[in-house]
């Protein structure tokens, strides 16, 4: 049992001030509490920004090779707890095992070296006509992080903020604290200095409401849904302070007349089903050229029952268990509303995968709409559930990928790479992905419309945690 009862403050583990609650932590695969969680207040979240606020003054006053050194070790000792951070994913949100111990924690090693890279590369001090104009870390930075990809999100939000020079307080999501826990021992044994980086668990309604109005905190980083985000955007409008959002998709996945139709539904259907579809930039919406529709929707159903669900600790399960109960009941009154609405299923549905008897997971579904205007082609269901939608013209397809509240990612699946380049600057999307390409990590991530403000990763992520000064004369 995990009975995580301290908060990382000021360098220390200390605990919580009196009068808040606790929570238990449950693994989704089988139901069972693993483990108690104690959930902080807002006289934790002072206590966190004000030493986060005192040590501001002289971590923002290091140099670029200082902030280089710290972040150095951060990886290296990163390295050394990766296999146990994979097994806490694993158990917290019943992500299957090998890809826990790979995609995740592989990923916030790469999110720090990525943070390193932007620092080497980024110019503080520059020319504009007879002024100077600096780039200065802007201050206490609070990050809060959801369960989904939990590793990567806490490496990436922190990397980059103490390479600006900022100071940090983390709210990691309650859901997925495990790997938090030891990412903050990381911290702490690769000599950090005190205050430099602080973490306090909670939920959102407390202590992420708290840190957004906090006066003492001068940029909130949040990855979550679209509803927290706008929240926090709320909670942080007095003290008018930098939010920066990533937040919901429902990305288009563009197949062009002359793709390669096999390989782009396959591919398009497993990108979906990773992680159980909780991936903010998963193309759960596939638009095909309706004259190809009934061979790519008989390629995706194929494909999507073939995907092993269930039994996370096994190493041919491809499609683990959802996170929580909430988000499964959710994707399955999603799945059911689909059926209402009469789309037609061709995999999966809302029952239970085949010999799996608890447990939150979803079996990897796959509906064909006859338009983009059902209720599972427009929400975001945040679960293994992908949406064909047909269409007659690349006009109609473009029309089609743009016509949704939200812009976080795009892609494109074509053999003719200028056709592909064309239609890509045509989708309002913050990044578009042609031909399975991998996500580039010195380039700018974040959304367009209601999937967020700002952006992460690079020297445009890097230049979000810092403020501009003009000195002229």
């Amino acid at each position: 049992m995990h009975h995580l009862d301290q908060y990382y403050i000021d360098g220390q583990w200390v605990a919580p001030v009196a009068g808040g609650t606790t929570m238990e932590i449950v693994n989704p695969a089988t139901e069972g509490v693993i483990g108690t969680l104690a959930l902080g207040t807002t006289a934790d979240v002072d206590r966190a920004v004000a030493a986060a606020r005192a040590a501001f003054l002289t971590w923002s006053a290091t140099s670029r090779e200082e902030r280089l050194a710290v972040l150095t070790r951060i990886i290296e000792v990163y390295k050394t707890r990766m296999e146990e951070m994979g097994v806490a994913i694993h158990e917290a949100i019943g992500a299957p095992l090998w890809l826990a111990k790979s995609n995740h924690v592989q990923l916030g090693a790469q999110f720090l070296a990525s943070a390193v890279a932007a620092l080497k590369e980024m110019t503080f001090s520059k020319t504009a006509g007879k002024t100077e104009v600096v780039s200065e870390a802007i201050g206490v930075a609070a990050l809060i992080t959801p369960w989904n990809w939990p590793a990567a999100t806490v490496a990436g939000k922190v990397g980059y903020a103490l390479a600006a020079g900022c100071t940090v307080v983390l709210k990691p999501s309650e859901v997925s604290p495990l790997d938090a826990r030891i990412f903050a021992e990381v911290i702490h044994a690769a000599g950090v200095p005190a205050g430099v980086f602080n973490m306090v668990y909670g939920e959102g309604p407390v202590v992420g409401a708290a840190l957004a109005r906090h006066p003492d905190v001068d940029v909130i980083s949040i990855t979550g849904s679209t509803r927290a985000g706008c929240q926090v955007a709320a909670d942080a409008a007095p003290t008018v302070k930098r939010v920066l959002q990533e937040l919901g998709g429902k990305s288009p996945n563009v197949i062009l007349d002359d793709a390669n139709l096999k390989t782009a539904v396959s591919d398009g259907v497993i990108s979906v089903m990773i992680n159980s579809g909780q991936t903010c930039v998963a193309p759960t919406r596939m638009l095909v050229p309706r004259h190809l529709m009934e061979q790519a929707v008989a390629i995706a159903g194929a494909t999507a029952s073939a995907l092993k669900c269930g039994d996370p600790t096994q190493p041919d399960t491809k499609v683990g268990a959802v996170a929580n109960r909430a988000q499964f009941e959710k994707i399955r009154r999603l799945i059911a509303t689909g059926i209402e609405e009469g789309a037609q299923l061709v995999a999966g549905g809302t029952d239970l995968p085949e010999g799996v008897k608890k447990g939150h997971f979803v079996r990897p579904t796959v509906f064909s709409l006859a338009d983009n205007q059902a209720t599972i082609a427009r929400e975001e269901i945040f679960g293994p559930v992908l949406a064909m939608i047909p269409y007659d013209s690349e006009e109609e397809a473009i029309a089609i990928a743009n016509d949704t509240e939200y812009g976080l990612a795009a892609y494109i699946q074509s053999t003719d790479a200028a056709r592909a380049r064309r239609v890509a600057g045509r989708l309002r999307a913050g990044s578009v992905r042609i031909n399975g390409a991998a996500a580039d990590l010195s380039a700018p991530f974040g959304g367009y419309k209601r999937s967020g403000n700002g952006r992460e990763l690079g020297i445009h992520g890097l230049s979000e945690f810092l403020e501009l000064k003009a000195i002229a004369g």
